[in-house]
């Protein structure tokens, strides 16, 4: 009977996982569509190729050694040992025996796992846009997801020195978010801002091409979160655990919600409009800065570090522009700004995280993948450029790209 109740348990924890991971996933479409509707219509096309690029990529590579450095056997806690192909013997794995018989989950931990990383790229997809060839962003890709993201993802969730430190990351603001907005933000340095964003000190606003698609995608994100921040939990098999996975979900919830009203009203004060893509990303802003810890804040606390996610986001995304930093669709305040704030939030509610710590942890994420970025991004802008042509971009990445269009019958 014990064996059965054991066994049991491990099947709905298990599907709990995979579920979960199924949630995540569909964050690819979201990040999908929230990045073709934030930019112009000639460059839908080559958005939405990219982000189900870097997805089979994601997969493909995580699956080759990513998850085996992240998740190591061995390792000194700052360079995991090196191991290829997902293996029944990977210390990562949940196991637990019954009756003498063993049981693995490091398959549905592996697929858990593999869309985080892919979530980290996608942040990387949206920052680029319109202006990077193809081919250079794939080329990143793999090394972003075989190599950058699973090196610092060991270093907090794999056992390394940042989870010996005491670094606090429950879902991943750094490990995920500040992590593909670093990656991003060593691209656009040297890839430049669009053309005609920036003329003569003036910013112009390169508006997006499709709102309602911005909005859905949004949604989408916002319900993949719920996978994101309750897959964390691990497990709901017992009645504490099942409780901890619907406080995060109402945390979840609340601190997007914040975000969203406190971008929504911010953006009126400043520009006297109600401004639909800073609500969008005070949405995502409100999520990333919940996700470092949603389990030990009181609702009303996750309120308020949502609210200020919602804040800081709109404060960023003008900051980036006047720097001359052209991200299309916000990303690099939405994950990497969000992020740092989500992070160093994190010892409000956590007694047993503290503040040094979290400015530790985040400066080594921060520092780790944006050099190693810089350095790949410069060897492949020396090498095989990284930018398309003046002309190819005035034509727009769909044609010079990809070969079609998105909006052909609406083409002047």
């Amino acid at each position: 009977m014990e064996g059965q109740v054991i066994e049991l348990a491990y099947a709905l924890d298990t599907l709990y996982f995979l579920v979960m991971g199924a949630f995540v996933m569909w964050m690819a479409a979201g990040f999908s569509m929230l990045e073709a509707g934030l930019v112009r219509g000639k460059s839908t096309v080559e958005i939405l190729t990219k982000n189900i690029s870097l997805y089979s990529i994601a997969s493909i590579m995580y699956m080759v050694v990513g998850y085996n450095l992240m998740y190591p056997s061995g390792g000194d806690g700052v360079i995991p040992a090196v191991s290829f192909f997902l293996g029944e013997d990977n210390t990562a794995s949940n196991v637990i025996s019954s009756g003498g018989e063993v049981y693995y989950s490091n398959l549905a931990d592996f697929f858990f796992q593999v869309v985080f990383v892919a979530t980290a790229m996608s942040i990387v997809s949206g920052a680029v846009a319109e202006r990077m060839k193809l081919s250079s962003f794939l080329l990143f890709c793999v090394v972003m997801t075989g190599l950058i993201y699973p090196i610092q993802g060991y270093w907090k969730w794999g056992g390394g020195f940042l989870d010996a430190a005491g670094f606090s990351d429950f879902a991943g603001s750094g490990v995920v978010h500040l992590c593909g907005a670093a990656a991003a933000l060593a691209g656009v340095i040297l890839l430049g801002a669009r053309r005609g964003k920036y003329i003569d000190g003036k910013i112009n606003a390169i508006p997006g091409a499709n709102m309602p698609l911005a909005t859905l995608g949004t949604f989408i994100l916002w319900l993949g979160w719920f996978g994101f921040n309750g897959g964390s939990e691990l497990m709901m098999s017992n009645v504490s655990e099942a409780n901890a996975v619907a406080l995060i979900f109402v945390n979840t919830n609340t601190a997007a919600a914040g975000g969203v009203v406190a971008a929504l009203l911010f953006s009126k004060i400043l520009f006297g409009k109600f401004d639909l893509s800073m609500s969008l990303n005070g949405c995502i802003g409100g999520l990333v800065s919940i996700t470092a810890e949603p389990l030990t804040p009181s609702p009303e606390l996750a309120l308020l570090i949502g609210a200020i996610g919602g804040v800081i986001v709109v404060i960023s995304i003008i900051l980036l522009d006047k720097l001359r930093i052209d991200d299309p669709v916000g990303a690099i305040s939405a994950h990497g700004t969000c992020g740092i704030w989500g992070l160093l939030a994190v010892p409000l509610s956590n007694s047993n995280a503290s503040l040094g710590v979290q400015l530790y942890g985040t400066a080594t994420i921060f520092l780790w993948t944006f050099i190693s970025a810089l350095i790949f991004w410069g060897i492949l802008k020396t090498v095989i450029g990284i930018r398309i042509s003046e002309e190819q971009e005035h034509v727009g990445a769909d044609v010079s790209e990809c070969g079609i269009e998105a909006y052909p019958e609406f083409k002047k």
